[in-house]
C-alpha cells in the first residue's frame, strides 16, 4: 500500500513540477517577438538561464525601416523575486559564461536580464544604417524588454549598467521613468561634447604631484626614444596583424597622450612605473601594457566602432592636452580625433548635445530612486552625473576608487550603506 501511494505521488506531482520549472520557457514561446530561445549553462544561483533573440524595430518612430534581432540573456531565480535589468552598453558576451552573475542579483536574490546593446556583439542589423543607432532607440529597446517580461517577472525591477552601460541605464530611466523602481549606475559619465573639456584639467590634479610627475616624465621618455619605440610598436602591430589609418609616429603620439587617462582609469600605482633608465624593450612593455596601442588600430578598435559613432553623435568623449608636448606632438593632428580616425568609415557625424542635456535635466530635477557610484581617481568622474538632493537618491564616490569601482569594492561602511539602501527600495517589507 505504501509503495502504491509513492507511485501515485510521483504520477501526480512530477508533471506539475516539470511544468512549473518550464513556465518561463512556455511564456517566452508564446511571445511572437522572441524569435530564438536557447537554454544555456548558467550560474547555479539561478534555476534556468536562457539566451534569446528579440525582434526590435530599427527605428521606433518609423517601423518601416525594418527590424533587427537583439540578444538578451535571461537568468531566472523565481517569479516571486525582484528583477535586475542590465543595460549593457557594448557586447554582452560575458553573460553567456556559465558562472556569470551580477552583484546586484546576489544582493537582491533576484532574476537577471542582460540586454546586449544594439549594434554590438550579435545585435547588429543585417544592413547597417548608422542613423538608427541613437540613445532614444536604445532606450526603447530596453523599454520593450521590460514590457515583454513584466507580466512574468511581476515584482520590483531595477536597471543597472557600468560605464557606457551606466549612461544607458540613466538614459533609459530618463525616457521611461516608470519602467523600473530603482536605477544603479556605476562610473557613468555624462559628457556634453565630443571633446568635453573637463577630463584634461582633472588629470592635472588627480592623485599626488609625485605620481603625476612620474607619469609625465615617462611620457617624455617614450617620446625622447621615438625611433626605438616606433620599431617596437611596428613589431607589436605586425605580430598581431594590426593595421591603422595612423602612421607609426601618429600611433605612438596617441598612445602617449592616452597613457595618463588609462593609468588612472584602471587604478594603477606609481610603483608600477619603471625607472627611466630601463631598456627600450622594458619601457615599451610597460607603456604598451598601460596604454594599449591596439585601441587606435582597425582590428583592435573594431569592437568599439559603434561606440565611437555614438560618442561623436550624442554621448561625447574626451580630448587630449598637447601643450606639454608641443615640441613633439602636433596639436592639429589631435584636435577632432574621434571624427578623424575613430568613427565608421564613410560616415559624417555632427554632435547633438540634446540627449545629454535631457538626461542631465532629468537627474537634476525629476529623478527619484537613483544610485550613482563613482571612483575618485577615475578620469570619467570628471564628467560624473549630478543628481538632485531628493532623499530617495544616493551618490557615492569611493576614495581612491578607479573605473573598477563596484559595491563589492567599497569600504565596509559604504558597502553596508549602499546594500541596505538598495534592499530597502527593492525588497517588499
Amino acid at each position: 500500500m505504501k509503495l502504491f501511494r509513492f507511485f501515485l505521488f510521483l504520477i501526480c506531482f512530477l508533471p506539475f513540477t516539470t511544468l512549473t520549472a518550464q513556465d518561463l520557457f512556455l511564456f517566452m514561446k508564446q511571445q511572437d517577438v522572441i524569435q530564438q530561445i536557447e537554454e544555456i549553462p548558467g550560474n547555479s544561483f539561478f534555476e534556468h538561464t536562457y539566451v534569446v533573440k528579440i525582434k526590435q524595430p530599427l527605428n521606433y518612430k518609423d517601423t518601416t525601416a525594418g527590424y533587427f534581432l537583439q540578444r538578451v540573456f535571461i537568468a531566472e531565480k523565481g517569479k516571486s523575486q525582484p528583477t535586475v535589468l542590465i543595460t549593457e552598453g557594448y557586447a554582452a558576451n560575458y553573460a553567456k559564461a556559465p558562472k556569470y552573475i551580477n552583484e546586484l542579483s546576489e544582493i537582491l536574490d533576484a532574476n537577471q536580464i542582460c540586454v546586449e546593446h544594439r549594434y554590438f556583439g550579435e545585435s547588429y542589423p543585417d544592413s547597417i544604417v548608422w542613423k538608427y543607432l541613437t540613445v532614444e532607440n536604445a532606450a526603447n529597446d530596453h523599454h520593450r524588454v521590460v514590457e515583454l517580461f513584466k507580466p512574468y517577472f511581476d515584482q520590483k525591477w531595477l536597471n543597472t549598467g557600468i560605464s557606457k552601460g551606466g549612461q544607458t541605464s540613466l538614459a533609459h530611466r530618463t525616457f521611461f521613468p516608470n519602467d523600473v523602481d530603482l536605477t544603479v549606475a556605476y562610473v557613468a559619465p555624462l559628457n556634453f561634447g565630443v571633446e568635453d573639456g573637463r577630463h584634461e584639467p582633472f588629470l592635472k590634479q588627480v592623485g599626488t604631484k609625485e605620481c603625476r610627475d612620474a607619469i609625465y616624465n615617462l611620457q617624455l621618455e617614450v617620446l625622447k626614444r621615438r625611433e626605438g619605440m616606433k620599431e617596437l610598436l611596428q613589431k607589436y602591430c605586425e605580430t598581431r596583424n594590426y593595421h591603422s589609418v595612423l602612421s607609426y609616429d601618429e600611433l605612438l603620439d596617441f598612445a602617449v597622450l592616452e597613457y595618463p587617462f588609462a593609468f588612472w582609469q584602471w587604478g594603477h600605482s606609481q610603483d608600477e612605473i619603471p625607472p627611466l633608465t630601463v631598456s627600450d624593450e622594458e619601457l615599451f612593455a610597460h607603456f604598451s601594457q598601460i596604454s594599449e596601442p591596439d585601441y587606435f588600430t582597425i582590428e583592435g578598435g573594431k569592437p568599439y566602432v559603434s561606440f565611437f559613432y555614438q560618442a561623436a553623435r550624442e554621448l561625447g568623449y574626451y580630448g587630449y592636452d598637447t601643450k606639454p608636448f608641443k615640441q613633439d606632438i602636433p596639436a592639429e593632428m589631435v584636435k577632432g580625433w574621434v571624427n578623424k580616425y575613430m568613427i565608421p568609415e564613410n560616415t559624417m557625424v555632427t554632435y547633438h548635445p540634446e540627449t545629454s542635456l535631457m538626461v542631465d535635466k532629468f537627474l537634476k530635477t525629476e529623478a527619484r530612486n537613483v544610485v550613482l557610484i563613482y571612483g575618485e581617481i577615475d578620469p570619467w568622474s570628471a564628467t560624473a552625473a549630478t543628481i538632485n538632493s531628493d532623499p530617495s537618491n544616493l551618490k557615492i564616490v569611493a576614495p581612491n576608487g578607479s573605473h573598477r569601482t563596484r559595491i563589492n569594492t567599497l569600504s565596509p561602511e559604504s558597502k553596508s550603506k549602499v546594500i541596505e539602501y538598495i534592499q530597502s527600495k527593492m525588497i517588499n517589507q
